[in-house]
């Protein structure tokens, strides 16, 4: 389990709300809309009324610093049966890469393998008590488009899973381009910081507020206020 998991919730009930396509843009079509994943009579491009509110300044401010500039939404609200559905996809694909020819694995190549997935996965569980990010409706996968619509170079794809996903990664680097992806990251950082929003600690692309990772980060007496949103 995942240092955060035991931060309390206190749900505040707030409803999940959808993001508005012509202030802040999204990746098309959507990733795991793509893959087959199924979402009900919800969509991915949703979060939580006080998160979006957040994220709407932040858009703001983003304008307020560079005009015509966008936030792009990868990701959003995930229901747990999706973040199951990547979960087994991403195991999938990783297994795939490390032993192409489908081989049997011993215990110990299957432990690393889930391990290398849950670093940058969630567990989809299904206690309220330890909910994915994103099923709360507060966590945001996003990146920044310039005001050509091309996104800035942040040095990986979202949902890469290595080790360069990591928010610093390129931060001790002295090579010209590794500084500017570096500056880049550390940009969209600082704008949401300026919404009390905290980045996931191996994800440059990942920021929540107000669920257990964020609670996590203030302190250990801090309550997370969002729980599954499907609970709501």
């Amino acid at each position: 389990s995942k240092a955060w998991m035991n931060q309390p919730i206190v749900e505040c009930g707030e409803p999940l709300v959808p993001i508005p396509e012509n202030v802040i843009a999204r990746v098309h079509p959507h990733p795991y809309l793509s893959l087959g994943a199924f979402y009900a009579d919800t969509s991915p491009h949703m979060l939580r009324s006080g998160v979006l509110q957040r994220l709407l300044a932040v858009q703001s401010e983003l304008d307020r610093q560079q005009p015509g500039y966008k936030l792009q939404i990868f990701d959003a609200y995930r229901p747990n049966a999706v973040q199951q559905f990547m979960v087994d996809h991403s195991y999938a694909q990783m297994r795939a890469e490390s032993y192409p020819d489908g081989t049997p694995l011993s215990n110990e190549q299957e432990q690393s393998l889930w391990e290398k997935v849950y670093t940058y996965w969630a567990i989809p569980s299904d206690d309220p008590l330890a909910p994915p990010g994103h099923s709360t409706g507060a966590a945001i996968d996003l990146s920044i488009l310039n005001a050509l619509g091309q996104p800035l170079d942040m040095g990986t794809a979202i949902d890469e899973f290595s080790p360069r996903a990591a928010p610093d990664y390129f931060a001790d680097t002295t090579a010209t381009e590794a500084q500017k992806i570096h500056r880049n990251r550390l940009w969209l950082k600082q704008l949401m910081a300026s919404q009390d929003f905290v980045q996931h600690p191996a994800e440059w692309w990942h920021f929540s507020y107000g669920e257990q990772i964020w609670a996590w980060q203030q302190n250990s007496d801090v309550n997370a206020c969002y729980g599954r949103a499907d609970l709501v």
